[in-house]
């Protein structure tokens, strides 16, 4: 067999995977309506591609891909497609924190600064021009706690999450760590921000190992999870889904390829985002969750430290809607405005939506619309991944909700 026959064999394979994913889902009377959804939101061009899973306690329920993995080639997108979950690496991260808290080797209550001496004396904004950029800077009233920076109440921002961190330059010689001062006292209020970078420092200082040695070893082996890492190796690029975006200046055309294209190496990872991985593998990570920190004969965490996760860690702080500061992001219009809780790693569903998750619900996404979902009272978890900019993207937010819908149209048909 030559070369030109073993690629057109190996071409005809992938294809046939890809299909075969979702047909797997359309032999289920109650996938049906999920394949229909998804299918449907691939042609209408809505999105270019997407892999889903639904999972109970004990196995997968569903699984499909549609679509492409490259709008530039066409190339198809297949079930075991690896896709950079960005922010759904927080998770991972709190849970790693998560194992050092159930050790005593620190308190959810300690300060920061007793480990990462570089989170000593941090300033907060008292005022920002935005017209001049000049600006004020006070000493925080307190130090920001292990809490604060697990549950994105420690004042630090992102660039796309608040127009003063967009614009702030800081003055000859000034340096702050994770992103610039605090945007307010800790405790006061949730902003999404770096907080997860300084959990994942932590992790690094406890341990003694990198971000990706400590996973592999303390989450991803006793998982199975032997597609999620922060560096793809060679071998699997042709696996990885491109990095695309919608066209235009404010992200509101057609979705197009980004230039360049992120590398397969990631030389410092961090603990808020960078990891790639793939449906079945995040599933095994949301099961674990749903059976209390154990899969597979596996226990990764306490049912005791996981029932804390889930639990509100903010107290009368709520998680309010954020607009966006940049492009890349549309405004965070998925969050219950104001209702919505924090725990420890997720954001924590307070309303019931006929059709969709239970209250107490855990979720959050990556900025490339990858999301997740877990349910804990009806035992069921989703996950559903696209590849794409700006995040919270209108079409990508109505992808899910179709999705979710679903899989609970599913669960009600298979029970």
């Amino acid at each position: 067999m030559n070369r030109k026959t073993v690629g057109i064999v190996v071409s005809m394979g992938v294809a046939l995977a890809a299909s075969l994913g979702a047909a797997r889902a359309q032999n289920s009377p109650g996938g049906a309506g999920i394949d229909a959804a998804l299918r449907g939101a691939v042609e209408r061009k809505d999105v270019p591609g997407v892999v889903a899973l639904v999972t109970d306690r004990r196995r997968v329920l569903y699984q499909g891909a549609f679509g492409t993995a490259d709008v530039s080639t066409g190339r198809a997108l297949t079930a075991d497609a690896l896709f950079r979950i960005a922010s759904m690496t927080k998770p991972v991260t709190s849970t790693a924190a998560m194992q050092f808290i159930e050790k005593g080797r620190f308190g959810l209550d300690d300060p920061v600064e007793k480990y990462l001496p570089e989170f000593a004396n941090l300033k907060v904004f008292e005022s920002f021009d935005a017209a001049t950029g000049a600006y004020r800077l006070r000493p925080a009233s307190k130090p920001p706690t292990v809490r604060h920076i697990l549950t994105h109440t420690s004042g630090l921002g992102y660039p796309f999450t608040s127009a003063i961190l967009r614009d702030f330059k800081p003055q000859p010689g000034k340096n702050y760590p994770f992103g610039g001062p605090l945007l307010f006292d800790p405790g006061e209020r949730w902003h999404y921000g770096t907080s997860t970078d300084v959990v994942g420092k932590l992790v690094e200082k406890v341990s003694g190992q990198k971000l990706e040695d400590y996973f592999r070893q303390h989450i991803f082996a006793p998982l199975q999870m032997s597609d999620t890492s922060y560096n793809v190796p060679q071998e699997k690029a042709s696996r990885v889904v491109a990095a695309q975006q919608r066209a235009g200046e404010r992200m509101d055309g057609p979705i197009v390829l980004q230039t360049p294209q992120p590398g397969l190496t990631i030389p410092e990872p961090i603990g808020g985002g960078g990891l790639a991985s793939t449906a079945n593998d995040y599933g095994r990570f949301m099961r674990m969750l749903l059976n209390g920190g154990e899969l597979d004969g596996a226990r990764v965490l306490k049912a005791e430290t996981v029932t804390l996760m889930g639990q509100n860690n903010i107290g009368a702080v709520s998680v309010p809607a954020l607009k966006t500061a940049l492009p890349r992001s549309a405004d965070f219009s998925f969050i219950s405005d104001g209702r919505d809780k924090w725990g420890l790693g997720f954001l924590i569903t307070t309303d019931q939506v006929p059709g969709r998750r239970s209250p107490g619900s855990l979720s959050w996404g990556g900025i490339n619309n990858t999301y997740f979902w877990i349910d804990p009272s009806r035992g069921i978890a989703g996950v559903i991944l696209m590849q794409y900019l700006p995040f919270a993207d209108g079409k990508a937010l109505a992808t899910y909700d179709a999705f979710e819908r679903g899989a609970y149209q599913l669960v009600s048909a298979e029970r």
